[in-house]
């Protein structure tokens, strides 16, 4: 059963290329994913393997992004993090405040999604000690990893979407536009782009519950 469905594994790895993990690594946390599949599947339920592999799959190749408190980042990521930083600094010292990711990314010429990831990819995790002769502090910190790993959901579900879905986001959502000022940018009403955005919104939240 896992030799005949590691095709299953080589698609969910593709939807996290470019992420910040190498493939190989991607493959190899996939291939866990499809053994326990194959270990617990039961298929009297009368759902097929595929059906049942894919978000067991998933959820080993989210694992990454989650596990042990690291992120591994790929060198072109740290490299474009460490352009949006240095230009985050000069638009701050032009502007007397911190410039938006919209603004960062007309001035490197890339996207606001790609901005947004490099932007993620600078924040470290956090390790608190302190007390008594430095003893470890049990303070409940928000993990990172685990926001990183909704921004790369978000940002390949952005990807998949047609053109002007797309551009009605990044309207709405990046460049903080009103629905007045999108419609008129992208040659629709008011009303359609209201009904657009739930319907737009209404998918993104099915994706996210993939």
């Amino acid at each position: 059963m896992v030799t005949e469905n590691m095709g299953l594994v080589h698609l969910c790895a593709r939807r996290f290329m470019g992420k910040g993990i190498e493939y190989d690594d991607l493959f190899q946390a996939g291939c866990v994913g499809l053994v326990k599949a194959a270990e617990n599947f039961d298929s009297t339920r009368g759902v097929k393997f595929s059906t049942y592999a894919v978000p067991v799959i998933l959820g080993e190749i989210r694992r990454l992004f989650r596990d042990g408190g690291a992120l591994r980042v790929s060198r072109s990521l740290r490299e474009l993090a460490l352009r949006v930083r240095e230009m985050a600094h000069q638009l701050r010292e032009t502007q007397g405040r911190t410039p938006t990711v919209e603004e960062l990314a007309q001035a490197l010429d890339i996207s606001p999604e790609r901005t947004a990831l490099a932007l993620g990819a600078m924040r470290q995790p956090v390790s608190l000690t302190g007390g008594e002769e430095g003893e470890q502090l049990e303070i409940p910190v928000e993990a990172p990893e685990e926001k990183m790993t909704e921004r790369l959901t978000l940002y390949e579900i952005i990807r998949g979407m047609d053109e002007k879905d797309k551009q009605l986001i990044q309207c709405r959502y990046f460049k903080g536009m009103t629905q007045v000022k999108t419609a008129e940018q992208l040659g629709m009403t008011q009303v359609q782009v209201s009904r657009r955005e739930k319907k737009l919104l209404a998918h993104m939240r099915q994706e996210f519950e993939k």
